[in-house]
């Protein structure tokens, strides 16, 4: 058996955390410390399969080892607050190595368990109706850092994770080279379908047409909120500087690029946007393309007095879009009584 010299150690402080590694760089690493090739795979299924937090619990390696890297960083977070609801949707604030904290939200069903997970700390996009949008944009998270949010979940849920969505803290496509990295980690080394991952965004000048060419296979969304340009500057500030018709025309070419549709998601805001000649005016531009309009009644926060539509509003304007022959869906938000809800992730304990 290979044996680790003291010249062969490397310094553990600020060194690259294995989690988000490939089984190859794994097998790398650990030829690296003096191990054997195999080691990498047992230390990959320890990692993705089992969530080893550190590599002291990895009892198939040889105890001397272990003690020797016992410090050397994974790229877990701790749990520093959690939350239920009556739905028994989970939120989670995970403390991360530098002490920053982020929120997660783990969403159970009879059927699936979903990962809400975050891609900044902070976002620096700043919409009206978003808590996250309220806070201080800080950074944006290290691919190992989305992955271990899935992790965490699921160890915590003692059930496999099979859907993720990109709907936490922060804008994913000011992050596209950790978001797209986090995809294909949480696709080929936690073994979840990217058709099983959704990708949100705002919309950015060329952010889309950047996603699209990484080809990926995972549902993405585009955040709407309204049927013309004044409206939508009015909610998203950062759509003053991206003209309506221009995103839903790098939307149309994501279609053409990638041959999937666009989900595009609206939240209903009482009196704002939610009247029938808004459901009108938003089908004519979106008659013709590959899509799909997900309406999400508004989750209230407390920084602004907006309100949530009558049952009666959501209809009228569901059946105006279906009249119009446009594909549409209500998705009502799980964790409102937790501040867990879409819209309402602010990293704090309120």
């Amino acid at each position: 058996m290979a044996i680790q010299s003291k010249d062969n150690l490397t310094k553990i402080n600020n060194q690259e955390p294995l989690l988000g590694k490939s089984l190859n760089e794994l097998t790398e690493w650990v030829q690296q410390q003096g191990q054997p090739s195999y080691r990498g795979k047992q230390l990959y299924q320890w990692l993705y399969q089992q969530g080893a937090r550190s590599l002291s619990e990895i009892t198939v390696f040889p105890k001397q080892w272990r003690e020797t890297v016992k410090d050397y960083p994974l790229g877990r977070s701790t749990i520093d607050y959690q939350s239920v609801a009556p739905d028994r949707t989970r939120k989670y604030l995970l403390r991360l190595a530098d002490d920053l904290i982020i929120e997660t939200v783990g969403i159970p069903t009879s059927k699936r368990l979903t990962v809400c997970v975050s891609s900044q700390v902070g976002c620096p996009m700043q919409c009206d109706f978003c808590a996250t949008g309220k806070g201080e944009y800080i950074r944006n998270l290290k691919h190992h850092e989305i992955v271990d949010q899935v992790l965490t979940v699921q160890a915590d849920f003692q059930e496999r994770v099979s859907n993720v969505v990109f709907m936490g803290m922060g804008e994913p496509l000011l992050n596209i080279k950790e978001v797209v990295a986090a995809v294909r980690s949480l696709n080929e080394d936690v073994g979840i379908s990217q058709r099983s991952l959704t990708i949100s965004t705002v919309g950015l000048p060329g952010r889309i047409r950047q996603l699209a060419q990484h080809q990926l296979q995972v549902t993405f969304a585009v955040s709407l909120h309204a049927p013309n340009q004044k409206l939508r500057a009015q909610l998203i500030p950062s759509a003053s500087h991206y003209p309506l018709d221009k995103l839903l025309a790098e939307c149309r070419e994501y279609v053409q690029i990638t041959g999937r549709r666009v989900t595009f998601e609206y939240i209903l805001l009482a009196e704002v946007n939610d009247l029938p000649q808004h459901a009108l005016e938003l089908a004519k531009k979106l008659r013709g393309f590959q899509t799909h309009v997900n309406l999400i009644p508004y989750n209230p926060i407390v920084e602004v007095d907006y309100q949530r539509p009558s049952q009666q509003r959501i209809e009228a304007f569901t059946e105006v879009l279906r009249r119009e022959n446009i594909a549409v869906s209500v998705r009502y938000s799980r964790g409102l009584e937790t501040d867990a809800a879409c819209g309402q992730l602010r990293a704090s304990r309120h």
